[in-house]
């Protein structure tokens, strides 16, 4: 809540949950693959990572739940799109496309790259690359 207004402003992200088909296999993915920082594992399936503050979770649906896989996107800010989708190339993921300009402003053009995770979940690299 602001001060002056008293309304609730929601502006920064405590956690992103992912739904995934297999906790082990999406675990190897991020950890190993994408190099995030692992933080741990919690019953009943569920790996938690650290994004710059930002909690990942990863997570199987509760059984009779419908699956949810495939429906969220992540955007992970990066130096140099080009580079990174390489380097990540280099390592196995699938990519959608090559990187390419999203959106150009006087100040800089916005580079995106999208890939995904093993469940078909989207993700992408993002960077503001000054003009």
């Amino acid at each position: 809540m602001t001060a002056d207004s008293g309304k609730l402003n929601l502006s920064r992200i405590g956690q992103i949950a992912v739904s995934v088909s297999d906790i082990d296999r999406a675990t190897e993915f991020y950890r190993d693959t994408l190099g995030m920082r692992f933080l741990f594992t919690a019953p009943p399936g569920m790996s938690f990572f650290d994004c710059d503050g930002v909690r990942l979770m990863l997570a199987v649906p509760e059984r009779g739940a419908e699956s949810r896989t495939g429906n969220s996107v992540i955007y992970y800010t990066v130096e140099d799109v080009r580079q990174a989708t390489g380097e990540l190339k280099s390592r196995g993921v699938h990519f959608i496309g090559e990187p390419h300009v999203i959106y150009s402003t006087d100040a800089y053009d916005l580079w995106m790259s999208f890939f995904t995770d093993p469940d078909g979940n989207v993700l992408a690299l993002m960077a503001e690359v000054p003009k």
